[in-house]
């Protein structure tokens, strides 16, 4: 988990790219509303798909899956999705 303040840590930090997990990868489809996704926070699951991003990803609220809290927002392109 990372800490409140992000201003303090490496941007590679905050690239999912670099939490490599065997079964997933940044995939370039959309995921649905419900999937599960692994984001630098860990697992969550898909509340809304929103708009388009800089990079052409659209923007998903996630909220995770193993604890209370708010849900926060992240770019398909910065989650993990299963492979097919």
């Amino acid at each position: 988990m990372l800490p409140k303040n992000t201003s303090r840590l490496a941007r590679n930090r905050l690239d999912i790219s670099t939490y490599e997990q065997e079964g997933w990868e940044v995939g370039d489809q959309t995921p649905e509303i419900g999937a599960e996704v692994v984001s630098i926070e860990g697992p969550a699951t898909v509340l809304r798909v929103l708009g388009k991003v800089s990079d052409g990803s659209r923007l998903l609220e996630l909220e995770i899956v193993d604890r209370d809290g708010p849900p926060f927002f992240a770019p398909t392109s910065n989650v993990l999705q299963k492979q097919t």
